[in-house]
């Protein structure tokens, strides 16, 4: 008579991504307080502050708002996505983030355009995703 090895019935893959799931839920629980925090304090500033520098913090405020929801967006798509996070989505979270550097840290010329040399790769990228997979459907 074979005795057969018995295993539980528990996969590390299983707590694994029990543990991964509960992280990203209170990522999104995380960043949606910030994401309310952002709205109000662009609310605030645009309302009681004036003057050019003013405008520079409002626009800040705003791409770390596009930011935020970019990344709420992306945890929200992860479960709607059987436990996938699509790409494209990261591409859109290093646009966005590039952007905010060019438009906030633009005194060193070089930078700048290392940063728009690479908004000029990340979207080369999506495109390249974007056009594969139109091709992929008419097949």
């Amino acid at each position: 008579m074979i005795q057969q090895n018995k295993r539980p019935n528990f996969k590390v893959s299983h707590v694994l991504r029990l543990i991964l799931n509960t992280a990203l839920i209170l990522l999104a629980v995380t960043l949606s307080v910030l994401l309310g925090k952002e709205i109000f304090h662009f609310i605030h500033f645009s309302i009681f502050n004036r003057g050019i520098e003013t405008h520079y913090k409002i626009l800040e405020s705003i791409l770390v708002f596009f930011l935020y929801f970019e990344f709420i967006a992306m945890i929200v798509k992860y479960f709607q996505e059987n436990y996938h996070f699509p790409l494209r989505y990261f591409l859109y979270i290093g646009i966005t983030a590039l952007i905010r550097l060019v438009i906030v840290e633009h005194d060193n010329p070089v930078n700048t355009l290392l940063h728009t040399c690479a908004i000029l790769v990340l979207t080369i990228s999506y495109a390249i995703i974007k056009f594969s997979s139109k091709q992929k459907e008419k097949l």
